[in-house]
């Protein structure tokens, strides 16, 4: 592809601003979840006590309640979305920052109610840069959008993830915590150079309107319940390889440092790739095109693991089986993402798209909990062909909801 097409599509304000947006909603996540984790085991915290803290990442599945009150509400500042962004980032800097002041041996409770109050402040900053990123994009800049913000987004979690872990190791807890709040702030800065959207939409006149709007707007469509239903399963067989992937690979005979090096660090690289890939071609062949040919290429590179299963352990096998499916998996991502931003109406974008976005993680946990006993029934090769077959079902559903003449745009649930 030639350079200048890359330009044009990447290359705007209102898709530029996205990675900086996404590296700031990714950012709060590891620092409440694995990277606190590592810290309260440092601190030699009870192992039931550690167990306990994956509660404080409940807002993220309860975001939905109140998001009615973020589409209905703005601040007196920067518009209807920014104002809340910053506002929020704000927020999130100082809760980072107290939560490294906090004593997980002296004071664990206070450990967690700050660690919630950042899960919950990053969950509503959430809610607001995905209305946002809907809002502000032209209907052709949905897929580079998409990638852009998803790419931000993976950024994130290596510096707050990764980076953070190193730095650990040299440096106070608390003066890490400190170093991420900073970071965040900073990372403000490209809320305050995003464009306000080109077209003003009038919010939800009442509270009422704001919680039940998005429910008729969206039920009142013919199909609305089986398009909930093709968004839990599309990625269906994404979900099944990915979540037996480390299992597999430590049970075949690689090492942590092999998984952590290549199904970790070089799978994050190809699925940045394969997203910012993924985002170009959906400029050019639309959402629809894009959601069939990602799906199906996605559903097919788990036979790379199939393959790897019965060539048993070997590097460059490992290697060239993660690429493949990190980079088709990204592809697959940036159109889902842009499939979900085209669904929304604007008035109510950020309770629409938190709704839609918790279907599509209903698989993660309903069928993931499953599938180690489906891998130990079934075996490593079965298990990963019989995960290309799941995949089936969801593209069977695409001639209904994103046809692939249905145009760039991906059909209203009326069946357009």
């Amino acid at each position: 592809m030639k350079t200048g097409n890359w330009i044009r599509t990447y290359g705007n304000r209102r898709v530029l601003c996205l990675v900086g947006l996404g590296f700031s909603s990714g950012l709060p996540l590891a620092l409440t979840a694995s990277t606190l984790q590592a810290w309260l085991v440092t601190e030699k915290v009870n192992l039931g006590v550690i167990g306990m803290f994956s509660l404080v990442s409940l807002p993220y599945t309860l975001k939905v309640l109140w998001s009615p009150l973020l589409d209905r509400f703005s601040m007196p500042w920067l518009g209807r979305r920014r104002g809340w962004i910053i506002s929020f980032q704000v927020l999130l800097a100082l809760s980072i920052f107290l939560l490294g002041r906090c004593s997980p041996v002296a004071f664990p409770l206070l450990v967690a109610l700050a660690a919630m109050l950042t899960a919950f402040l990053s969950s509503s900053q959430d809610v607001v840069i995905d209305a946002y990123r809907t809002d502000v994009l032209r209907e052709s800049e949905l897929g580079p959008g998409a990638a852009a913000g998803a790419v931000g987004y993976r950024c994130s979690m290596i510096v707050s993830g990764a980076l953070a872990l190193i730095l650990s190791d040299h440096l106070p807890w608390r003066t890490v915590y400190a170093l991420m709040a900073v970071v965040m702030l900073v990372s403000s800065c490209f809320t305050l150079l995003a464009p306000e959207p080109e077209v003003r939409v009038e919010p939800p006149g009442s509270l009422k309107e704001a919680v039940w709007g998005p429910l008729v707007s969206y039920f009142k469509r013919s199909g609305a319940v089986e398009m909930l239903f093709f968004i839990m399963i599309y990625k269906l067989g994404s979900v099944m390889a990915g979540t037996m992937t480390t299992p597999f690979l430590l049970d075949i005979g690689f090492s942590r440092t092999d998984v952590g090096m290549v199904n970790k660090v070089f799978g994050l690289i190809t699925t940045i790739v394969g997203t910012l890939v993924g985002g170009r071609i959906i400029a050019g062949i639309g959402i629809n095109r894009s959601l069939w040919v990602f799906g199906i290429a996605q559903a097919m590179s788990n036979f790379s693991f199939a393959a790897l299963s019965l060539i048993g352990k070997s590097f460059p096998a490992l290697v060239v089986a993660v690429g493949i499916e990190n980079t088709f998996g990204g592809m697959g991502d940036a159109a889902f993402i842009a499939f979900f931003m085209s669904l929304c109406d604007k008035r109510f974008t950020a309770t629409q798209y938190a709704l839609l976005t918790s279907f599509m993680a209903v698989d993660r946990v309903v069928a993931g909990a499953p599938m180690g006993a489906a891998a130990q029934a079934l075996g490593w090769p079965a298990y990963f062909s019989l995960s290309v077959l799941a995949a089936v079902p969801g593209l069977l559903l695409l001639t209904r909801f994103a046809p692939w003449n249905g145009g760039g745009r991906a059909v209203a649930v009326d069946g357009g």
